[in-house]
């Protein structure tokens, strides 16, 4: 912005001034820019040393109505305001603020910062413990990656200690005894406003109070805050909403999330795309699209990412006398039914289901895509069940189109991919875990235990038979990808293609952090330069997370060929035609089998039972025609025609892949 030059008022100004209402003890601490006119600042009261600038044009606010830009009823002290700001109908006063070009502030209560404030940031939220200890000091640009590591890696306090003080010194850095409300900012019928940053472009409208927080708007994603809302020790980001008498204390709203409908957060991060409405969360870190919508739903001491909270879901983390000091983590993409209710500590497994109420403390990582679900007072583990559930594919598709961030600056890194190292590393855990416990308690036994799950029979084997699939999927997908990105024209060019081009993510495990998917060993040396200061700011911090994210599948291969190595028993770089075909034959077996299992499920939503309440006024006909208007035909749905369009591709990519491999054998063997 150019800095506008200012001048002192002039005598005739000052008396125009005088006569339309205005006050000041001292007409010489208030400068104006030369073009300053007077007509349109009237019954204002000065005080401290003010700064105006030039108020000659019209503002179309909501309905229509046109108002002139100007000060009138006011008590302005230290501020400096900008061209064409609009501030009319301040009950108490407005003091040290800079106020930006078009600016409306309409019937407010008080905006105010007193002595040295950092406008929320450096606020320690405690997140995931409730009593503390993994404390995230929160700043402007805060991601759920540097986050996590904030919170989750107390085992490295050199790292831990370095962060926190390169945020230390960035709020320093930005705190100032001024606050700011940035251009085109509208503030309309609001209440107490105190030690408050607003960002360009927000629109604050019937907000009852803002105390120590930046609401990070921008021009291509503004913020809006609404009716009866409060907020306290707080971050907001670009293209947050937050409404409807939504209560906040110590938190960091991250870009594009939704509190709405009397939502109630304390000591609690939430990041892209999460959304609160009705119920209540404390001390929890929600990763991206981390949602609940329903009322008498607590989420509380937890890690969650990627999850949907059904209607009174609940957990506890005060079993013991010591206080609330039990913490649980529900991996990404797990939901919760209705009135569902688990015992901290506890961890479920990456996109599965928790029906019922469990009171024992519940560890499925080792078992994604499972339901967990109450039967007969036991805790039943259902492995893997969910990598037939359609609900899953749909769900997958719909996080990407729902990403309602428009800044472009993205702070949270996000990897959709279902099937990745992180599940599949899982998944072969599993099928161990199920293996050994077929091999200890025999192939007929009725039940199976497993750290206090009870596993049926038919549960066990269909899981095995689930992740084996799910397994060869991935791996087959990832050697197909890395042969297709190369001119395939001999046998040394397999080997080539697929060579590693990086040890790393190479035998070690696979972390989600909340939301980026990668490789422990990559994170590793973060933190190492993070403790021996070859990073040396928040800025390279964020680069270096950056990097990792955009090498996510040089990494992914680095652990899918010695995987391959392991399940099909020979070294990649070794691979001739004949292996090439083999496993792309794997592939293409478990691929169509779970879509077909995947097709299977999605019949059953068209169902004659889940025709029930169609038609109510008809015969079977009448329902029938009801249904199909309301959820359309099973043939032309939607879900369905993509289920046999993914078939019919990859049917026709693993023939083409096995076709090359064919005519490279016929090759050699014409030279030979």
């Amino acid at each position: 912005m150019v800095e506008l030059q200012y001048r002192k008022l002039a005598d005739d100004e000052i008396g125009q001034l005088i006569m339309q209402g205005c006050y000041s003890e001292d007409w010489n601490l208030t400068e104006v820019v030369d073009d300053f006119l007077p007509d349109n600042v009237k019954n204002t009261r000065f005080s401290g040393f003010n700064r105006l600038g030039r108020f000659d044009e019209e503002i179309t606010l909501f309905g229509g109505v046109r108002m002139r830009t100007g000060i009138v009823n006011a008590h302005i002290h230290n501020c400096t305001i900008r061209n064409n700001a609009m501030i009319s109908n301040v009950k108490s006063y407005i003091a040290n603020y800079l106020i930006g070009e078009r600016v409306v502030i309409h019937n407010l209560n008080q905006l105010a910062v007193e002595s040295k404030s950092s406008f929320g940031n450096g606020i320690r939220i405690k997140v995931i413990n409730e009593m503390g200890s993994r404390e995230i000091p929160i700043y402007d640009h805060l991601s759920s990656h540097v986050a996590y590591m904030l919170a989750l890696y107390r085992h490295r306090p050199k790292a831990i200690k370095v962060i926190e003080d390169f945020v230390a010194n960035y709020s320093e850095y930005i705190s100032d005894t001024v606050g700011e409300i940035s251009n085109g900012v509208q503030i309309i019928n609001c209440g107490i406003m105190r030690n408050v940053k607003i960002g360009p472009y927000a629109l604050l409208e019937g907000v009852s109070k803002l105390v120590n927080g930046t609401i990070n708007s921008c021009a291509t994603d503004p913020v809006e805050i609404g009716q009866g809302v409060i907020l306290e020790n707080f971050i907001v980001c670009s293209g947050s909403r937050i409404t409807d008498s939504t209560l906040v204390s110590n938190c960091f709203v991250g870009q594009g999330c939704v509190l709405d409908k009397h939502y109630s957060a304390v000591e609690s991060v939430f990041f892209a795309n999460c959304q609160g409405l009705h119920g209540e969360a404390c001390s929890i870190f929600a990763g991206p699209y981390t949602v609940s919508h329903h009322k008498s739903t607590l989420l509380i001491s937890g890690l969650f990412s990627f999850m949907n909270a059904g209607s009174g879901s609940n957990q506890s983390n005060h079993l013991y006398k010591l206080g609330p000091i039990h913490q649980g983590i529900v991996e990404r993409g797990a939901k919760t039914a209705s009135d569902s209710y688990i015992l901290w500590p506890s961890r479920i497994g990456a996109f599965s289901l928790v029906m019922g109420r469990h009171y024992r403390h519940s560890d499925t990582t080792d078992f994604p895509f499972s339901y967990l679900i109450e039967e007969n007072d036991e805790s039943r583990l259902i492995p893997a069940i969910n990598l037939q559930s359609i609900g899953i594919i749909r769900d997958s598709q719909k996080w990407p189109k729902r990403d309602r961030r428009k800044d472009s600056n993205l702070l949270d890194l996000i990897n959709f991919n279902l099937l990745s190292p992180y599940t599949i590393q899982k998944m072969i855990n599993g099928r161990a875990i199920l293996l050994e416990l077929l091999k200890a308690s025999g192939d007929t036994a009725p039940f199976y235990t497993y750290h206090g799950m009870v596993i049926k029979n038919s549960a066990l084997y269909r899981g095995i038979s689930l992740y084996e699939k799910a397994i060869w999927k991935f791996l087959g997908n990832s050697m197909i990808s890395r042969l297709q990105r190369r001119n395939i024209q001999s046998f040394q060019d397999i080997r080539d293609a697929l060579g590693k081009d990086t040890p790393l993510g190479s035998r070690c495990r696979w972390l989600d952090l909340t939301g980026m998917i990668c490789p422990s060993d990559a994170i590793d040396h973060l933190i190492e330069a993070i403790e021996n200061s070859t990073i040396r700011s928040l800025e390279e911090i964020n680069a270096s997370i950056r990097s990792i994210h955009e090498n996510y599948y040089t990494y992914e291969w680095s652990w899918a060929s010695d995987v391959i190595e392991l399940f099909y028993g020979k070294p990649v770089i070794s691979f001739t035609p004949h292996d090439v075909i083999e496993v792309t034959q794997k592939w293409m077996k478990s691929v169509l089998e779970i879509d077909h299992l995947l097709y299977d499920d999605a019949r059953k939503e068209f169902s004659l039972i889940k025709q029930t309440g169609f038609g109510l006024d008809g015969d079977r006909t009448v329902q029938q025609l009801d249904f199909d208007n309301v959820r359309g035909e099973f043939e032309t749905h939607a879900e369905v025609s993509s289920i046999r369009d993914h078939m019919a591709k990859k049917e026709t990519l693993g023939k083409e892949v096995i076709g090359k491999m064919e005519r490279l054998l016929k090759m050699e063997s014409i030279k030979n």
